[in-house]
């Protein structure tokens, strides 16, 4: 996949705009009934880092990085300010902050998740590009080590175990992560003199699926 491990610089991604997107089909019956189907198991997130300009050269920064990934061409790692890590945004995380399996005594490897639940209901969303220093992992509210009880792949957010985790032995993690993104734009235009004047430049950026 055209992909690269780098970060879009986190100071100019502060500030920005965006969120969830959801894809959602909706009929209405002759009776005024409503059915509504997805075609999409996960949401896919947009933002704009035109707002997270703040200088000329955050300017200068911003087009060294669009020509380096070819515009659309190549993916890139992007810090989500709103919602980039395991627990609540006041706190540390911690090795019992998800829920990600429960182990079989067979399996040893897993996906990276992150659980956003509102009343009985959740959503499980992969994550796919943890950061590397903060992932914390835990079996049975006992915490593991890195490279002695297991590996982690960075690009992918696969833990895989040394020995596959006991039989109803919960399997908990804790992380920082990015969102896999690219731009979604060929064309950068900026304005010095309209910048100066406080009019930021549009730069959308889009998730993609990895």
């Amino acid at each position: 996949m055209n992909f690269h491990e780098v970060r879009f610089p986190s100071s100019l991604s502060f500030g920005s705009v965006g969120g969830p997107e959801r894809r959602t089909d909706v009929g209405t019956l002759a009776n005024g009934f409503e059915e509504r189907n997805t075609p999409w198991a996960h949401s896919r997130r947009r933002y704009d880092a035109g707002f997270g300009l703040r200088s000329l050269d955050d300017i200068e920064t911003l087009i060294a990085f669009f020509e380096a990934r070819r515009g659309q061409m190549f993916g890139f790692r992007w810090k989500d300010w709103s919602d980039y890590k395991s627990a609540r945004p006041t706190a540390e995380v911690a090795s019992d902050d998800q829920q990600i399996a429960i182990g079989d005594g067979e399996r040893s490897q897993f996906q990276l998740m992150k659980i956003y639940r509102s009343g009985a209901f959740d959503y499980a969303r992969p994550i796919a590009k943890p950061v590397a220093g903060t992932i914390r992992i835990g079996v049975a509210q006992d915490e593991m080590q890195e490279a002695v009880d297991y590996s982690l792949d960075l690009t992918t957010g696969t833990i895989t175990f040394v020995n596959p985790p006991l039989a109803g032995a919960a399997i908990t993690a804790g992380f920082e992560f990015d969102v896999p993104v690219r731009f979604d734009t060929d064309r950068i235009q900026t304005s010095v003199a309209s910048f100066q004047a406080g009019d930021a430049p549009k730069v959308p950026v889009v998730e993609v699926r990895v």
